[in-house]
Parts: structure tokens; sequence; C-alpha cells
């Protein structure tokens, strides 16, 4: 029994040592992947600002079509399909509309190059900024900041802080992820207290789908916030 107990103790510190040494393999290539990115991003940054430098300085529109598509090729021809023609012309763009190096830096410690060809085709440059930082700080995938974009997030969360009359730092851009409300069957036009009592109808469907364990406490809950007077629309939490 006891040679038994020494042989499970030595799978289980074998087990134990595999598995730290998976961890600190796969934290080493996390971190050569997110370096590879990083260098290649600000690569590209540098190569669109010189290119457009060089054109900006000629000041001629064909000499700048001759010179991006004869660079390209040679480009192409000794470094590989990185450097083929829609893509150098993206290095332009990126650099034109990301032209904060400091910014771009930063960036790119935790974007791909594939985040900002994604964020070039928007019009506003207060919206790829925004995308962008997001992408950052919520370590969104393409795919998910491609959702974000379609749903318009940049743009709903800015409707909302234009409505927000207070500046009071505990509310403002408190709404990460707005929602469309189709669902709710309300017109083009419809009050405030429309809109809460629609939700209203919704949420007690929902919860009395789930059975119980749902508390509904208050309506317009009164909050203060640093001396401010603010009120919850409504106000509920599940049970134990």
């Amino acid at each position: 029994m006891a040679k038994a107990n020494k042989n499970t103790n030595i799978i289980t510190a074998e087990q134990v040592l595999l598995t730290e040494l998976s961890q600190l393999i796969e934290q080493s290539q996390q971190q050569i992947v997110s370096q590879v990115n990083n260098t290649l991003t600000m690569l590209f940054w540098h190569i669109g600002t010189r290119i457009n430098k060089e054109i900006l300085q000629n000041k001629r529109a064909d000499y700048g079509k001759r010179i991006v598509s004869t660079l390209s090729t040679q480009l192409k021809e000794k470094y590989g399909i990185n450097f083929e023609l829609r893509n150098l012309q993206r290095m332009m763009q990126f650099a034109e509309q990301f032209a904060d190096n400091s910014i771009v830096s930063t960036l790119s410690t935790q974007l791909s190059w594939s985040h900002f060809v994604t964020l070039l085709p928007l019009k506003s440059q207060e919206a790829k900024l925004f995308y962008a930082q997001t992408s950052a700080t919520q370590a969104l995938g393409i795919r998910d900041l491609r959702k974000q974009i379609s749903t318009k997030t940049f743009e709903r969360s800015s409707i909302a802080n234009l409505q927000n009359t207070s500046n009071h730092p505990a509310i403002h851009n408190t709404f990460k992820d707005p929602y469309f409300l189709d669902f709710l069957g309300l017109q083009n036009t419809y009050l405030e207290k429309d809109l809460e009592a629609a939700i209203l109808r919704e949420l007690e469907a929902f919860i009395l789908e789930l059975g119980k364990g749902f508390a509904f406490v208050e309506r317009q809950k009164r909050m203060i916030i640093d001396g401010e007077d603010f009120h919850l629309d409504l106000l509920f939490y599940p049970g134990i």
C-alpha cells in the first residue's frame, strides 16, 4: 500500500511539473506573438509614413501612383505578399489616419494589424480611437470588434452621453454595451415612461419564465451618490 501511495505521489508531482512547464511555454508563446504583432504593426506604420512623406514632398499625383505600384512590385518580390499593392495602400491609410506615433506604439502592444485594418473604413476618427481603445482594454478579437462596429456601440454610447445631463464621473460613459430595443414594439417617438413600461413588461415575462428565485425591489429607486440624487428605473436581484 505504501508503495502504491509513493507511485501516486510521483505521478502527481510529474503532473504538477508538466502543468507549470506548459504554462511557462504558453506564456512565452503569447509574448512572442504579441512582440511579433507589435513589431509588424509598427513596421507597417513606418512604411506608410515614409511613403506618404515622399509623395507629399513630390506633390505630383501621377508620381504617387507610379511610386506606390513600383515599390509594391519590388517589395513583394523581395519580402513576400505582405507588400502587395492593396496592403501597401492600407499602410499609407494607417499612417495617415493614426498619425500619432505614441498612440500607435501603445495600441500595437495589444492590437494586431488586422484590428487596425478593420478600423480603417470608419469615417470618424473619434470612432476609430474609441473602437481601438475598447478592443485594447477589453481584449477583443477581430470578430468581437466587428460586432461592436456593426451594432454601432460608439454611436449609441455617444448618444447616451449627450442625453446624460449630469457630469458626475460615476455615471458618465457607464453604458458600455448599448442594445437595440426594436423587440419592444415602440413607435419612432416615445416617452421615457413608455420605454420603462415596455422594458418592465418584457422583464416580467422573462423572469416569470425563469421561475422562482428572483425578487423585484422597486421602480425609480432613489440612490444618493456624493450628495446627488439619482433614480434607478428598475431594481431587482436573483435570490439565493
